[in-house]
Parts: C-alpha cells; sequence; structure tokens
C-alpha cells in the first residue's frame, strides 16, 4: 500500500501563500521516495511567519511560483491517498492556491495525521506534531515542510503497526474514521449539502 504525505509552509496568514512544500512517498514498512521545494509565493511574507520557518523573500526570489510547480506535485497527488498533520490546513492551501491561480483540483483521498493520533493514542497531553513525534522518540526540524512530511508518514505507519494492518481501508474501518476527498470544481458530492455550486472539500 503506498500513499503520500504533504506539508506547506506558507508566506503569510493567507492560504495562497505557499513558500515551501514537502512530500513523502510511502508505504507501510518504509519511505520510498521525497521530494522538497521552495515555492516563491509572490507576495509579502509576514514577519510572524518567517520566525516559524525561517524562509524569507530572499530565499525564495530563484523559486519557482506555484503554477510553475503545479505538475509536479499533482502527479504525487492525483489518485493517491494524501495524508497531512492537521490537514484541514494543508488542504486549504491546496485549494485556495489553485482557486488563486485558476488551476485544476486533483482527485484525490486524504487523511489527517492529528485526527489519527487522537484516535490511536488518546492519552497524549496533545496532539500536536512535535508532541506525537516525541512519543514515538522521532527526532526532526519543527516547521521544515520535508522533514513535517516526512514525521506524519511515520505516524502513519506507526498507527498501521499499531492496528496491525497493511491497508487503509482495514485501518479506517478498524479505528472507525473515514476519508476527505477533494473533487473537482463543480462536482457534487452525493451527500453533500447542496446549497451552491462548491469548489471547496468535502469530508
Amino acid at each position: 500500500m503506498k500513499f503520500v504525505s504533504i506539508d506547506f509552509e506558507t508566506a503569510n496568514e493567507k492560504r495562497h501563500s505557499p513558500c515551501a512544500v514537502g512530500i513523502v512517498v510511502a508505504n507501510e514498512k518504509e519511505i520510498l521516495e521525497e521530494y522538497y521545494s521552495l515555492i516563491n509565493p509572490i507576495t509579502a511574507f509576514s514577519p510572524f511567519n518567517v520566525r516559524v520557518h525561517g524562509i524569507t523573500e530572499r530565499d525564495v526570489e530563484d523559486a519557482p511560483t506555484f503554477p510553475e510547480i503545479w505538475p509536479v506535485l499533482d502527479k504525487y497527488l492525483s489518485n493517491n491517498i494524501v495524508l497531512a498533520h492537521n490537514a484541514s490546513f494543508d488542504m486549504s492551501v491546496i485549494r485556495q492556491t489553485l482557486d488563486y491561480f485558476k488551476l485544476t483540483y486533483p482527485e484525490m483521498d486524504y487523511l489527517c495525521t492529528a485526527n489519527i493520533s487522537r484516535k490511536v493514542w488518546p492519552d497524549l497531553m496533545n496532539h500536536k506534531l512535535n508532541t506525537v513525534a516525541a512519543h514515538h522518540s522521532i527526532t526532526f526540524e519543527h516547521h521544515h515542510a520535508l522533514e513535517d512530511a516526512r514525521v506524519a508518514a511515520k505516524i502513519f505507519m506507526q498507527a498501521l503497526r499499531e492496528y496491525g494492518t497493511e491497508t487503509v481501508d482495514s485501518f479506517l474501518e478498524s479505528c472507525q474514521m473515514s476519508k476527505g476527498r477533494i473533487y473537482e470544481r463543480g462536482y457534487y458530492p452525493p451527500k453533500a449539502k447542496r446549497t451552491q455550486r462548491s469548489k471547496r472539500i468535502y469530508f
């Protein structure tokens, strides 16, 4: 079973300002591939965000823009199971940046390793990425997109071992969780509330 873990850092409070992306391709046993790139968000950097991840406008001057890098990201994401820790953030970065640049959505299922951690290890003091990593003796550089994506992948691998499963569907059935999904623009999910034509993520 192969899955993809992703993490974004953003230049400011706007979700359509990704300035770095990390991707890890793995299965239940090992990491198979990794990808990292800075992204030129073509917008100003917030001092707060720079303090968090250390990336500055100068760092991304020669980096590709999101539209330039999207074909690469799309190949990793489309028709795959995608993980992220606090997936609502990373999925909203994907959604809002695609909307901002008028790019086509991927079709993909996704899981949140923060929610998975709450289910599998409910007694932790919290389920932040660094807390769950420390619980499993995983050391990493927090707020580096590739390292965060790698940790999320390792957390999911550990969760699979805890439940003794090797497929996403059997794991989700065992812990009574469900996948989220991103659809093409204008698609009406059968169980969604249809108050208006939407470009959003459905759960």
